[in-house]
């Protein structure tokens, strides 16, 4: 086994989460399922539970559904914890279950947005949902986050609430929702939480879990980093930088004259030529000799006074030579006027200095930590697309744990004004935390109460999500690509969070020994990346100062190390494990990462492909990639290179499977025709088809929104780079056609816009066309969705949502179409 050190590339001032004093329910033992009945709860010998959690997700133990983390984390804290999961949102009756919490109610949607869920990108509704058990979908509301909250406080209205989740990191301030096509308030506003904390909140939940213990009330609960909260008024002893405009003029400072002297132009900047009130840094003496310091002594002819000039260099810097003071630019020779018939007298004082404007507001500047930037309030953004794509890089430069501010946003006026503000994201887990998370005791199966007649959860009780990871590990956290359509960035950071390997083979070990069916075949080893495993910045320093999006775009950092050693000794020891017939690698792959070791290519591709390999280059042409922040297509095609070399050394036959992105902000139909060309030219048939989905917060998203161009800085004249928008159905159905130009069922669509084009020489029936000219008589689509019953259509003027009364439709509750 070879031995890594586990090398901190982040400082963590924070306290390690296993170093608390447990609650006093420690003693109690650990629960073999967290309980969801009071029958339950009885058999534990609990009274009552101190922490009661809400997901829309089934309850699955495992270290890949969030809720079952949180609950696990604050169980090994001391803390009693229930779990409500589904549950019939109706009515506040369902969530009184397992009684008053005694600390406070833990909210989320679940694993996803409650909306991507629920939603497809066309905005048809899905009859399916991956965490529901039998795929049955209708299980959760609509913005169940919103949903769940309220149903709580009507339950038990003086328990806190503290939301989380994906959909509350996401919806943190406020931000455009595409489903109703407008922009949103922050979901602590809509929902009254108490708190909402963003991102993997294991540090934040076990502090404000201990605090609330310790009867501290949850108002004063301000200061944890991961959070955000509602505000009457401004925080005292901040300092407050406001960022509600954009293109708005700094201080303007006035021409001056250089016929002024010393202390008129000390007086013009608002300063002072008094000794005792310098107490900056002297400028060179140099500057003494500047004619626009000193002008020459004059008497007016009628003064009939005595003109004296006072000259000193300054004490506390370098001393220059006595002749300096002689120079002609600073004396001249006195002389009166020319009736004054008067001598004039010469004498050396000093001048005080001041360094330019640009030093003195450098000096000046706030410490960052308390510091709070004001973003345009919730009606500015609103109304304005400009401020909304504004305020949302703001909120992507504040996302670095080592340099972000606080960020505040004002909601409503007068008496229903509030601000909701947002602490810095939270400390990166160490290594040592990332294992302790992950060794505790999970079940890894679906809570008893989903089982069939049988015992078991496959069939009708088949929960797919957990299907999809059931016999797979969590290596990391965190992705540093940051891509503009991607949210893993807006949760979990762009800091790598790593688990030790022990830690990683310790798990491979228990799923072979105590999963139920486990054939000797591990389905995953990765995360949101399959090969980020232990690669960040190989400077603290400079990792805690950067504010990059991305470490990645438009080319590898020369500050990132891509040594993939670590990863390639994880793959050969649990590969050799004994009962482990194969390990497979089912994350998404970062390819331009990969080609820089071509030793961790022919390991992946010589161990750990099982026939195919997906990966995601979105697309080929450089408009769009520049919007998604992914690499062009050379580096896909320098990968395929390697993949096939090491395949054919292998005596294996390969192959890669890529995956492309139809209607991305800054995507022409020309850029879809020529990535069509490509498809063809490459034996290529896209089989499954993602549009573009505009996530909340996401930067695509801003731009889907605003027309403009997020990472590239907000103006509103010229300098705005404009961003092509692809919106409308008739569109956004075209670029689809474009990624299958071999359906038969698209080709009238496509004939029609390569006319409009001027591209119609790519119709015809020779190799070098696109599409043929004729049409078949009948041309049935062999599309069909990778989820099964997802393309329900919606009928004109109305909104198929759930929590507003209307009825489920039918074969949602029941039986699902076929």
């Amino acid at each position: 086994m070879t031995a890594y050190v586990d090398v901190s590339f982040f400082p963590r001032p924070a306290k390690p989460l296993p170093s608390f004093k447990p609650y006093w329910a420690k003693r109690l033992g650990v629960a073999p399922f967290l309980p969801t009945s009071r029958a339950e709860m009885e058999r534990l010998g609990w009274d009552s539970c101190d922490v009661v959690l809400v997901t829309g997700d089934a309850y699955v133990d495992h270290p890949s559904f969030g809720m079952a983390v949180i609950g696990r984390v604050l169980e090994a804290q001391g803390f009693r914890v229930g779990i409500i999961a589904q549950p019939d949102w109706h009515s506040a009756e369902p969530f009184k279950l397992l009684g008053r919490p005694n600390l406070f109610w833990g909210v989320t949607s679940g694993n996803m947005d409650s909306m991507i869920n629920r939603y497809t990108a066309d905005r048809k509704i899905r009859s399916d949902d991956a965490y529901t058990p039998g795929d049955v979908g209708g299980k959760r509301p609509d913005r169940a986050a919103i949903v769940y909250s309220q149903r709580c406080r009507e339950a038990y209205k003086d328990v806190p609430i503290v939301l989380g989740g994906i959909e509350g990191s996401l919806r943190r301030i406020a931000h455009y929702d595409y489903w109703s096509d407008q922009v949103r308030r922050s979901v602590v506003v809509d929902a009254k939480c108490d708190l909402l904390l963003y991102g993997n909140a294991e540090r934040a939940i076990v502090e404000i879990a201990h605090r609330l213990a310790r009867r501290e009330p949850v108002q004063q609960i301000t200061d944890v980093r991961g959070t955000a909260f509602v505000r009457r008024s401004s925080a005292p002893d901040w300092i407050e930088l406001d960022s509600t405009e954009v293109d708005r003029p700094g201080r303007v400072e006035a021409h001056l004259s250089p016929y002024l002297s010393t202390s008129e132009q000390a007086q013009a900047r608002g300063a002072s030529c008094s000794k005792e009130e310098t107490s900056v840094q002297a400028e060179p003496v140099e500057a003494l000799a500047s004619p626009s310091i000193l002008r020459q002594a004059q008497d007016r002819p009628s003064s009939g006074r005595t003109v004296q000039v006072q000259v000193e260099a300054p004490a506390p810097v370098r001393a220059e030579p006595v002749e300096a003071l002689a120079s002609p630019s600073i004396l001249r020779q006195a002389q009166d006027g020319p009736s004054s018939g008067r001598t004039v007298n010469w004498e050396v004082k000093p001048i005080t200095l001041h360094p330019p404007l640009a030093q003195r507001t450098k000096a000046a500047a706030p410490a960052r930590e308390r510091t709070v930037i004001r973003l345009p309030s919730y009606e500015q953004v609103r109304a304005d697309p400009v401020l909304y794509a504004h305020a949302s890089r703001v909120l992507h430069l504040e996302t670095n744990p080592g340099n972000a501010r606080a960020l505040v946003q004002a909601h409503g006026s007068g008496a229903t004004a509030r601000e909701v503000w947002i602490n810095p994201p939270p400390i990166p887990l160490s290594s040592a935390e990332m294992d302790w998370v992950f060794d505790l005791p999970y079940a890894r199966s679906p809570h008893p109460s989903y089982a069939d007649e049988h015992g078991r959860h496959d069939g009708t009780t088949k929960i797919p999500a957990w299907e999809m990871i059931r016999f797979s590990v969590n290596i990391m956290r965190g992705c540093f690509g940051g891509c503009s359509f991607c949210s893993i960035t807006e949760h979990e950071g762009r800091i790598i969070q790593s688990r030790s390997e022990d830690s990683i083979v310790r798990e491979v070990e228990q799923i072979r020994d105590q999963v139920a069916g486990f054939t000797g075949v591990i389905s995953d080893l990765g995360g949101p990346t399959a090969n980020m495993y232990r690669l960040g910045c190989k400077s603290p320093e400079i990792e805690a100062a950067c504010r990059k999006p991305s470490c990645v775009y438009p080319g590898i950092c020369s500050n990132l190390h891509t040594d993939h050693r670590p990863l390639i000794s994880i793959y050969r020891r649990t590969r050799a494990l004994p009962g482990i017939k194969k390990v497979l690698i089912g994350s998404g792959l970062r390819y331009d990462l990969a080609v820089q070791s071509p030793e961790y290519v022919q390991e992946l591709v010589q161990h750990h492909v099982g026939g195919y390999l997906k990966i995601a280059p979105e697309h080929t042409e450089g408009g769009p990639l520049s919007k998604m922040m992914k690499p062009g297509i050379g580096s896909y095609e320098r990968f395929k290179k390697l993949f096939e070399q090491y395949s054919a050394e292998a005596g294996k036959k390969q192959y890669l499977i890529p995956y492309f992105i139809a209607a991305h902000p800054g995507t022409s139909d020309a850029d879809m025709m020529q990535l069509a060309l490509w498809l063809k030219r490459n034996g290529f048939r896209a089989d499954q088809v993602q549009t573009f989905y505009p996530s909340p917060m996401a930067s695509a998203t801003a731009m889907y929104h605003s027309g403009l161009n997020p990472l590239k800085g907000i103006h509103r004249d010229a300098r705005a780079e404009r961003v092509d928008v692809v919106k409308g159905d008739r569109r956004r159905r075209l670029h689809k056609a474009f990624l299958r130009y071999h359906d038969p069922a698209n080709w009238p669509l496509l004939r029609e816009a390569l006319k409009a084009m001027g591209r119609a020489d790519l119709i015809g029936n020779g190799r070098q066309h696109l599409i043929p000219s004729f049409q078949p008589s009948s041309s049935p689509s062999g599309y069909q969705s990778p989820r099964r019953s997802n393309s329900t259509p919606v009928r004109p003027g109305t909104l198929l949502t759930q929590h507003t009364g209307l009825p489920p439709r039918a074969g949602v509750a029941g039986k699902k179409k076929r």
